[in-house]
C-alpha cells in the first residue's frame, strides 16, 4: 500500500516537473489531460483506501469469532447518559463518555457501535454500567450482568438503556 503511495507521487512530481522545464510547450488541452489523470489517480487511491479498511476489518474481526455491541435509549427517555462502561468476561472492554451531541444523536434514535471484537464460542458474561442524571437533577448509576451464548458466526448484542434499567438482545 505504501509503495503505491510512493510510485503515485514520484509519477506526479516528475510530470509536474516535466511541465515545468517543458513550460512553454505545454498547452491547455495537457494541463487539462494531466488534472484529469490526477483525478483518476486520486479516485483510484480512494477506492484502494475503501478495500483495504473490508479486508482489515475482515482480518482483524473473523466473522465466526466477531461480536458487537450496541447501544441505543429507549424511546421517549430524556435522562443525561454521562458514561457507558462495559466489561466482556472480567476484561474491560468499552468505555465512553457522552458529549450533548451524542446524547442528543441517541434521544432522537440513534444506535451507538461501542464494541467491535472477537471472543471465543461458548457462555460469557457482559457487565453494563451507566452513569447519567435525571430529568430531576439527580445522579444515577446503574450496573447490570447478562450472559450470552456466542455460537459459530458474527454475534450482535442491542443494550437498550431507559430510566429503570438496562434491557438486552442477543442475536
Amino acid at each position: 500500500m505504501v509503495n503505491i503511495f510512493k510510485i503515485m507521487i514520484i509519477g506526479i512530481l516528475i510530470c509536474a516537473w516535466s511541465c515545468t522545464v517543458y513550460g512553454q510547450d505545454v498547452t491547455r488541452e495537457q494541463i487539462k489531460g494531466l488534472d484529469e489523470q490526477v483525478q483518476e489517480i486520486k479516485s483510484d487511491v480512494l477506492a484502494i483506501a475503501a478495500e483495504l479498511n473490508l479486508l482489515e476489518e475482515k482480518l482483524l474481526y473473523p466473522s465466526h469469532t466477531q461480536i458487537s455491541i450496541f447501544l441505543s435509549l429507549a424511546e421517549g427517555e430524556k435522562f443525561r447518559l454521562d458514561s457507558v462502561d462495559i466489561q466482556l468476561g472480567a476484561k474491560p472492554v468499552a468505555h465512553h463518555l457522552y458529549t450533548f451531541k451524542e446524547l442528543e444523536a441517541l434521544q432522537m434514535g440513534g444506535v451507538q457501535r461501542i464494541y467491535t471484537g472477537n471472543i471465543m464460542t461458548g457462555e460469557h458474561t457482559v457487565q453494563v454500567s451507566i452513569g447519567g442524571m435525571t430529568t430531576g437533577g439527580n445522579t444515577f448509576e446503574r450496573s447490570e450482568s447478562f450472559k450470552i451464548q456466542k455460537d459459530v458466526g458474527p454475534s450482535i448484542v442491542e443494550i437498550t438503556l431507559n430510566h429503570q434499567g438496562i434491557t438486552f438482545k442477543n442475536r
